[in-house]
């Protein structure tokens, strides 16, 4: 540091920084420097360098101050909603089943085709701004509800629109093999061929940061995975997966060979899907409401994961068929309450985890050199954002070292 240089004063908070692989990292009377949209500095206020230029002074009054929230599974853009869905499932019908009668995901397809383009920019923002006052400054939005060329590519410009204009770091998920679209019913081959010609296309376009696909009986196989993941790996994009939903496919493990970002879902996960996403260091994002809404009863290997030192994140995976949540804190306690995860866990799988999900190594945790993403909370400890579900603590974001 010099003198010369212009800082901002965050002071008077208690830091939540995370900053060791273990424990809060807590700091009493705590105080950050920024400069831009970066962290030059964190510690105890009575520890700051002298002699600084600090012409921006922000007093927190005593808040509690995380690293942003960081939702790094969402199905954000799409049209309409499957509450009628919720009622059979109520009535004994299962995921697999109102799939395969032609509900689930294609009913999504069909509405979110039929929606104009500011239908699905107007939805989505609203969705954005609910995520953003829990906290949220990072968030990652899939596309996998246009199933075609044309409206994959209107979900994922929806999706850079609400980086571009909101307070708010956006990363895009090509997800176009999610499921099979009626007009290539019987041709899932075929489909996995026209998915792996649109990519390079909505790559060019700058609209895809990361390729997912959905590895399971009711969507695609392995092999088919695999194509997409070829294909992605050629253009040079990270991938990541929906895997071990339902069933053990094999998909973490298929994953973990192609250095995924992270394996999501994962209650029918293997041993050796584990050792191959440990040596990968490939991340566990585990989806607490979609196993809450769907009523699953199979959990994720959670002791596993912990003991191969898989780093775990946790995600709201807001979808309208299995997890149709808003509340990035549920999902803090879900991860709590069904998962057994400590309350430190959820936190760091809702910051440091799943920004790594996210390949980004910038922020979800307060360190010098971080991004300055801050979440600033009416709370005195950090257990209280996984002990209090169903309220909304008073919270004030900080995005690129500004109040947002």
């Amino acid at each position: 540091m010099t003198t010369s240089q212009a800082f901002t004063l965050w002071h008077r908070a208690r830091l939540v920084t995370l900053a060791t692989e273990q424990g809060w990292g807590l700091i009493d009377q705590g105080a950050l420097l920024t400069r831009g949209d970066r962290i030059e500095w964190v510690g105890a206020e009575a520890d700051l360098p002298p002699g600084l230029n600090i012409p921006e002074r922000h007093d927190l009054g005593g808040a509690l101050v995380t690293p942003g929230l960081v939702d790094a599974h969402t199905h954000l853009v799409y049209g309409g909603d499957r509450a009628r869905e919720f009622e059979m499932r109520l009535q004994g019908a299962s995921y697999e089943d109102i799939a395969l009668a032609g509900g689930g995901i294609v009913s999504t397809v069909a509405a979110t085709r039929a929606a104009s383009d500011e239908a699905l920019w107007q939805s989505a923002r609203q969705r954005a701004h609910a995520l953003m006052a829990e906290g949220v400054t990072t968030l990652e939005v899939k596309s996998g509800y246009g199933l075609s060329a044309e409206h994959e590519a209107r979900c994922l410009r929806v999706a850079r629109r609400l980086g571009a204009e909101l307070p708010l770091t956006v990363r895009t998920t090509c997800l176009s093999a999610h499921a099979l679209p009626p007009e290539f019913a019987g041709r899932a081959d075929d489909y996995i061929d026209a998915v792996c010609q649109w990519l390079p296309a909505l790559h060019a376009e700058g609209l895809v940061d990361a390729v997912d696909a959905f590895c399971e009986r009711i969507a695609f196989s392995p092999a088919q995975t695999q194509r997409v993941f070829e294909v992605a790996h050629r253009l040079g994009l990270p991938v990541k997966l929906h895997a071990e939903q339902l069933s053990d496919q094999g998909g973490a493990a298929l994953a973990a060979s192609f250095g995924a970002l992270s394996c999501d879902h994962l209650e029918y996960l293997s041993d050796a899907g584990i050792a191959a996403m440990a040596q990968a260091g490939t991340v566990a994002m585990l989806l607490p409401g979609a196993y809450y809404f769907l009523r699953e009863t199979k959990l994720p290997p959670i002791a596993a994961l912990r003991a191969s030192g898989v780093p775990i994140a946790i995600a709201t995976d807001h979808n309208p068929g299995s997890s149709p949540t808003l509340s990035p804190l549920l999902m803090l306690n879900m991860a709590c309450t069904l998962f057994r995860l400590t309350p430190e866990e959820a936190l760091r799988g809702m910051t440091q985890h799943a920004a790594k999900a996210l390949g980004l190594a910038d922020r979800g945790r307060l360190l010098a050199g971080s991004r300055a993403d801050l979440a600033v909370w009416g709370l005195k400890h950090p257990n209280e954002l996984a002990y209090a579900f169903g309220q909304r603590p008073d919270c004030r974001r900080v995005v690129a070292g500004r109040w947002a």
